[in-house]
């Protein structure tokens, strides 16, 4: 291929990215892309306020937050590409939520309220979740 053939592909972003996505491809590597729908400031700041009313305990709150931090970004609406996990704390499959509301999908207060019921059921609480996920990378 000229250098000029590859120089008008790297001009075109959508050929730039396509070129690129095939040669890590080709390499074995796998590119991941940013949640469609990133967490706003406002939508974010709103679902850690929730949180800390339903988590007034500093430790616990701090443990809560690193989880939901480190899964979604504070971003109700996120979806694992690869299993599926959804939501702040990415409940798998994320229709588990039902049974803290119907409103699931898009309501922080509900997704908070099961994903610390998870962790005081599984782990006895957030700090205990945390605690397994910083060994294990996941909780």
């Amino acid at each position: 291929m000229s250098v000029s053939r590859i120089a008008r592909r790297i001009a075109s972003p959508k050929k730039a990215i396509t070129t690129a996505a095939m040669a890590a491809a080709t390499a074995g590597l796998v590119l991941t892309a940013a949640p469609a729908h990133a967490a706003t400031t406002s939508s974010s700041a709103q679902a850690k306020a929730i949180a800390h009313q339903l988590i007034p305990n500093a430790a616990q709150y701090a443990a809560f937050s690193k989880i939901v931090e480190h899964e979604s970004g504070w971003n109700v609406n996120a979806t694992n590409s690869s299993s599926g996990a959804y939501g702040l704390v990415q409940a798998l499959p994320g229709s588990k939520m039902a049974s803290a509301g119907s409103d699931w999908k898009t309501n922080p207060k509900t997704q908070i309220k099961w994903g610390l019921d998870y962790m005081n059921s599984r782990y006895g609480s957030p700090t205990g979740a945390w605690a397994f996920w910083q060994a294990n990378g996941w909780y």
